[in-house]
């Protein structure tokens, strides 16, 4: 048999038995609430092939290829437990038990390895909390997409409502809105299937019935007229961003207002893994700061808590956005007014002011500027950091690697070695952000990091995560991230 006889061999193995392990995947999350991940990545409704294409990826980040033969039965062992609502990570399990020298089988150590999913510790299956969307734009749209696909489990959160304005007398509306959640020229076809209730004003998404309201102000909506209680509202125009015009979404009906654009005044800006624990139980409004400020802010955090940060500038090279024009045309903002798919635009960023609401501890002055560029999607942040200790890239590449990997930040920062990577690589990432290992540069107490992000998927996810946290349904990781 020559190598590539036994490379296809190989390759057909691995293929069959990542076709086995969609089914236990597949249960677990259905009949346990379990999402089971491998480094930070979901595995839940993934096909065969990006099933090998995930282990194949944790070679470029753990420095060796996970196979599925090495985490099948870790997957195997799951099964037989009695877990509560969790997300479970595989490639923790696997890389933890290569370390492990105490001889113990695959499902004993994976019995300890998650014993706060089992037994008495374990949290309990609990009805949805209700979601309203106000405002069905691209971030809109892109939260609605990741709320339906929570939904799989029938716990978690589920998503009610939309509010649109006006427009719902026409005909047409609800089908226009519907095929803009079907189909994305960025994003890609909606992994599921759509249809339209005309008659009750409806769109249901994979089973989900969700109800489209038409309002051109928050004060004509009574949710509970459609059997909406407690609900968690997101509002997705940025039309208010202070305390007291976000006050006007609480309506019978909504308990929690979360803003998507940067908040004013003391609004909380809340960037998810940073100071998301630092929400009051009581707070009924709050912020989930700029796209920009959740890529920036996790891996800021991380080198000041290794290395102490003295002062830093962020640079954002960033897609353009819909309140640009396509062509040259009046805007309030000179700039913006130009063509955006033909031109780069210098313009401003709140994100390095917004740190100090995120990160209060860091005394480090942070500033920062951005250029609009000619891509639709994905941007890049370049942080450059004053140290307060010298140290090498070598140091520093392999302190953010393991940040990415087992820190309590890893569904935040993820972490690229590809040299060839591009802004394209990375539409559809679920990061805050990725550290492009190839472009770090460290000269003594200076380091400069190039930071991608998808600016509008990535930060959608960052959304549902404080979502999930301020709802109570924000499930644990096991193993334990380490601290």
């Amino acid at each position: 048999m020559t190598v590539n006889d036994d490379s296809f061999t190989n390759w057909k193995i691995r293929e069959e038995i990542a076709e086995s392990m969609i089914p236990l995947i597949g249960k677990l999350h259905r009949e346990r609430d379990v999402t089971v991940l491998l480094h930070s990545r979901s595995l839940v409704n993934k096909s065969v092939v990006s099933i090998l294409k995930t282990h194949r990826f944790a070679r470029q980040i753990a420095g060796a290829e996970l196979s599925v033969t090495e985490t099948m039965p870790f997957l195997q062992a799951l099964t037989t437990l009695d877990l509560g609502p969790s997300q479970i990570d595989l490639g923790m399990l696997a890389t933890a038990y290569k370390a492990d020298e105490r001889g113990l089988s695959v499902p004993e150590f994976t019995a300890e390895a998650v014993a706060g999913a089992t037994g008495a510790n374990k949290i309990e299956r609990r009805e949805p909390r209700d979601v309203v969307l106000y405002g069905f734009g691209r971030i809109g749209r892109l939260v609605a997409r990741l709320l339906i696909e929570k939904a799989g489990s029938g716990n978690g959160l589920r998503l009610r409502a939309i509010v649109v304005r006006g427009g719902g007398h026409a005909a047409e509306d609800l089908v226009k809105r519907a095929s803009l959640l079907r189909r994305d020229s960025i994003h890609g076809q909606f992994q599921g299937t759509i249809t339209v209730d005309e008659a009750s004003g409806t769109i249901v998404a994979n089973g989900n019935a969700i109800k489209v309201i038409h309002a051109d102000d928050p004060s004509d909506v009574d949710y509970t007229e459609y059997g909406i209680r407690d609900a968690i509202l997101i509002d997705n125009t940025g039309k208010w961003r202070d305390r007291e015009g976000l006050s006007k979404h609480l309506r019978p009906g909504i308990e929690k207002v979360v803003l998507t654009a940067p908040g004013k005044g003391d609004v909380p800006n809340i960037v998810h893994g940073v100071n998301h624990d630092t929400v009051k139980p009581d707070e009924q409004i709050l912020s989930c700061a700029s796209c920009t400020t959740n890529a920036i802010v996790p891996p800021l955090k991380a080198m000041d808590d290794e290395y102490g940060v003295l002062r830093g500038h962020v640079e954002t090279v960033h897609s353009f956005t819909n309140d640009q024009n396509l062509l040259d045309n009046y805007h309030k903002s000179e700039r913006r007014g130009r063509s955006a798919p033909l031109n780069m635009v210098i313009t401003e960023t709140g994100a390095a002011s917004a740190v100090a609401k995120a990160l209060p501890d860091l005394k480090a002055k942070i500033s920062g500027s951005s250029i609009r560029v000619p891509v639709p999607d994905v941007s890049i942040a370049i942080l450059n950091l004053q140290l307060a200790r010298a140290t090498t890239r070598e140091e520093v590449h392999d302190y953010l690697r393991e940040v990415s990997l087992t820190s309590p930040l890893k569904r935040q920062i993820d972490f690229i070695t590809a040299p060839d990577a591009v802004s394209s690589d990375f539409i559809g990432s679920r990061h805050a952000s990725i550290v492009d290992a190839g472009a770090l540069k460290v000269d003594g107490d200076n380091a400069i990091l190039y930071l991608w992000y998808d600016n509008e998927f990535g930060y959608s996810c960052q959304v549902v995560r404080v979502v999930q946290h301020v709802s109570g349904v924000e499930y644990p990781t096991y193993p334990a991230p380490a601290v």
